[in-house]
């Protein structure tokens, strides 16, 4: 889903664009960094979004140019770059990066390059290790109940798929860049599988997941737990994929003890 497209009301109005980023910011104090995913924008975040700034944070949430690079740096590296580009023109350091899907992938990326400018990392159904990509659905892109189908299954209740999300997928898929675009990000995060890097990456970590989640099952949030040296694992029942999505209240409640046992 498109960070331009279906904000809930009150995020659209917001966005800020600003020489050649364009993000959402709220509230003041410690900074979160959210980093949505290949299929996921600003919208998803907009219980996070509601719910930090008015508990002393500040909450950041660029647009990732997904769609926007040029093919041969249409990569998971190139993504942590443009995150370290932007973060350094905002002037900001000590973030708490909140990563879903590819968006927890990249934070991965640049906690491993740049451990210096970020305090804490918190990943949901975070790819990096293993996905199950929507791969076999790339022949039937023209067929809209397919899509419809495989976006259901990103979550544990099929009726957070609304109409808008589905006609994003669908348009997604049938435009012929962004489809060439997604392949080249799904191969990318394959290639940068992070399992040989987490036993030396010490940044607290905060992992939340959905314990129906099939697209990063919870095998992969056990694996994360135990290769990364500074992490806690915590579930959330009946939710799939985005936690912060489907159970946004506990979603934030786990988040923000998290936060506070670590005195972020």
């Amino acid at each position: 889903m498109s960070a331009n497209a279906n904000e809930p009301k009150g995020m659209e109005n917001i966005l800020t664009q600003d020489s050649n980023y364009t993000y959402l910011e709220k509230g003041e104090g410690q900074p979160i960094v959210i980093l949505h995913g290949l299929m996921g924008g600003l919208s998803n975040f907009a219980g996070v979004h509601e719910h930090f700034p008015a508990n002393g944070y500040q909450v950041i949430i660029p647009e990732l140019p997904i769609y926007d690079l040029p093919l041969k740096e249409t990569n998971v590296k190139a993504f942590a770059e443009y995150l370290h580009e932007f973060l350094l023109f905002k002037g900001l350091k000590d973030v708490i990066l909140l990563g879903n899907s590819l968006g927890g992938h990249i934070g991965l990326v640049f906690a491993k390059t740049y451990p210096e400018m970020i305090k804490g990392l918190v990943l949901t159904g975070s790819s990096g290790l293993y996905e199950n990509a929507m791969g076999e659905s790339y022949p039937k892109r023209g067929n809209y109940e397919y899509i419809k189908t495989k976006s259901e299954e990103v979550f544990y209740d099929p009726a957070i798929a609304t109409k808008e999300i589905v006609d994003e997928v669908f348009e997604t898929v049938n435009n012929r860049n962004k489809l060439i675009k997604t392949l080249a990000i799904a191969k990318s995060a394959i290639r940068h599988n992070m399992s040989k890097d987490l036993p030396s990456m010490h940044t607290p970590t905060c992992l939340i997941w959905g314990k129906n989640d099939g697209v990063t099952p919870p095998d992969v949030a056990e694996e994360f737990n135990n290769l990364l040296p500074n992490a806690d694992l915590f579930w959330i029942d009946k939710c799939g994929h985005a936690p912060m999505m489907e159970h946004p209240d506990e979603f934030n409640q786990i988040l923000h003890q998290w936060l506070k046992n670590k005195h972020y």
